[in-house]
């Protein structure tokens, strides 16, 4: 009945009745539990066909608040929502991902503190925490798994760390998987098959397919970045070997090969500075990583046959020349039944996909029909 709920729609307990199927009794007794728990709360009076008029309900997404935590090679941004995933204050700081995962999850714990305290919301409001990392995680226990940029974090026990800090539970995900979850609850909900890709230090994707996140057996599904790329051939790879997608088309990639051409840029924020201020090197730089990025693609639009392809990350402040690449090959090679509805799109939740995500995930668990049984069997006991 919760679920039902969810969608915002204020209901009289006749009209949760008539569309649940269930006894008087048994909607009267749910309804009761769940106004206790603070996750209904009174939404005004219904049209009175005749004595006193009818109490609406709706979902109080104010009932408690969640963290969401993204963060990337060279930044954290640590968000804290409401049940409904909307934001309500966030921050964004410079952090190194190698420095060891003691040194910045106590960074993000205090981070999180901090906007509890500006929201006036204790660690009793906190309904969990959700953190995205950038590398391979093993989603069943919060622990990263051979992650290639993340030195000393590998088994590392994420959930035990930041739990101790803020309290749990706490959720962990690679930051592609959460960012998919972020732009599908925000901007593409009624999509059933959808692929979002990173593209910034690395390169990576986060699959949803059946209108859940696709995984995979350990929690590897969406490493697009350490796929062969057509024209990786003798490239190291960060991650050991040769050829791979990120080697040719990550940002690092990009700024490489412009610096060896004469062109100044010593980051990747400074390349996108120079493909916005118009610099022809570093657009048809961009637009020729989107036609690789755009190869391996084609091979996944064949096999998932996704309805939408969405790109995020910092290079999609590039987005014109990056598309234009992408489209160009997966429009190119694909089937014409895989792409006669296919959408390519540039993310538009911008720095906020991963907080969305990471929250997202959290609700999804603590919103769960299991959970809420046993929230409310916690209260009345």
């Amino acid at each position: 009945m919760l679920q039902l709920m969810r969608d915002g729609r204020p209901r009289t307990r006749a009209e949760l009745i008539q569309l649940t199927g269930l006894a008087r009794s048994t909607v009267g007794a749910r309804v009761d539990s769940l106004l206790a728990a603070g996750l209904l709360k009174p939404a005004g009076e219904s049209r009175s066909t005749g004595g006193r008029p009818p109490v609406r309900f709706a979902f109080n997404p104010t009932a408690a608040v969640v963290i969401g935590a993204d963060l990337g090679a060279t930044h954290a941004t640590v968000g804290l929502t409401d049940l409904d995933g909307t934001v309500i204050s966030d921050r964004t700081v410079e952090l190194d991902i190698a420095s060891g995962p003691v040194p910045v999850l106590d960074r993000v714990v205090d981070l999180g503190r901090e906007l509890l305290k500006e929201a006036k919301r204790s660690r009793a409001d906190l309904a969990g925490v959700g953190i995205g990392l950038p590398g391979p995680v093993e989603h069943s226990t919060g622990r990263p798994a051979s992650p290639p940029i993340m030195p000393g974090w590998d088994g590392y026990d994420v959930p035990a760390h930041v739990s101790a800090g803020l309290g749990g539970p706490v959720l962990v995900d690679n930051d592609v998987n959460i960012m998919a979850l972020g732009e599908h609850a925000t901007v593409h909900p009624h999509v059933d098959h959808l692929v979002f890709v990173k593209v910034a230090t690395g390169i990576g994707a986060g699959i949803i397919s059946g209108g859940q996140l696709h995984r995979g057996a350990q929690g590897a599904a969406g490493d697009l970045g350490h796929v062969a790329a057509p024209h990786g051939d003798g490239v190291l790879c960060r991650c050991g070997n040769v050829g791979c997608l990120e080697a040719v088309a990550s940002g690092p990639a990009i700024v490489g090969r412009l610096e060896r051409a004469g062109v100044d840029v010593h980051d990747t924020r400074a390349l996108v500075d120079l493909v916005r201020g118009g610099n022809p090197e570093a657009i048809a730089e961009m637009r020729a990583a989107g036609r690789e990025i755009g190869a391996v693609l084609a091979s996944t639009v064949s096999l998932l046959n996704p309805q939408v392809i969405v790109v995020g990350g910092l290079l999609i402040q590039c987005a014109e020349s990056l598309l234009a690449g992408i489209r160009e090959v997966v429009y190119g090679r694909s089937l014409p039944l895989a792409t006669e509805q296919l959408q390519i799109v540039a993310a538009r939740t911008g720095g906020h996909a991963g907080v969305i995500g990471a929250a997202t995930m959290v609700i999804q668990h603590v919103l769960s029909a299991e959970e809420v049984e046993r929230q409310l069997a916690n209260l009345a006991s």
